[in-house]
């Protein structure tokens, strides 16, 4: 409250700054979508588009048994569209934790190493992290996602338990 004037301060809530962050998206990659069309390679001449469509023929004869692969084979990974991320819900944030402590109890095979290994006190730590989230949201989470939160920790605390006395 001021003191001067009376008044309680007035709260300004910012409700779209969502829509902004969206256009800069848009705009960003538009940007980018520009900038990729004129560092890309010009089009293929008519002699070449006949060259390449001579090539699997020539293949197919044996003549010519090392074809280069197509244009969009070879540009790889970057030509793919990207994968938008998952929305960022507590429900996410939950999932991925547990998935880690899981991976560290041995539960899960590691995608990187393809390899269950066990890691005590990672899996500690990742449990540890889900009770704090669990304690810092106490009544600010939906039915859904507190059960979530309980079925996970009481899975993981029975596991870490059980993967000590091993």
């Amino acid at each position: 409250m001021n003191e001067q004037t009376g008044e309680s301060p007035k709260i300004i809530v910012d409700e779209g700054w969502k829509e902004r962050v969206e256009a800069e998206k848009q705009a960003a990659a538009a940007k980018q979508a520009e900038q990729h069309k004129s560092t890309s390679t010009p089009a293929p001449s008519t002699a070449t588009l006949v060259q390449s469509a001579a090539a699997p023929a020539q293949s197919a004869s044996g003549s010519a048994s090392s074809a280069a692969p197509p244009a969009s084979a070879a540009a790889g990974p970057t030509s793919r569209a990207p994968i938008p991320p998952p929305p960022a819900t507590l429900e996410f944030l939950i999932t991925t934790l547990a998935t880690q402590a899981m991976m560290a109890l041995g539960q899960m095979v590691n995608p990187l190493t393809g390899k269950a290994d066990v890691r005590l006190s990672e899996a500690k730590h990742f449990i540890d992290m889900l009770t704090v989230l669990e304690e810092k949201t106490v009544g600010n989470r939906t039915p859904d996602e507190s059960a979530l939160l309980d079925g996970f920790l009481h899975e993981l605390r029975m596991a870490f338990v059980m993967s000590q006395t091993a």
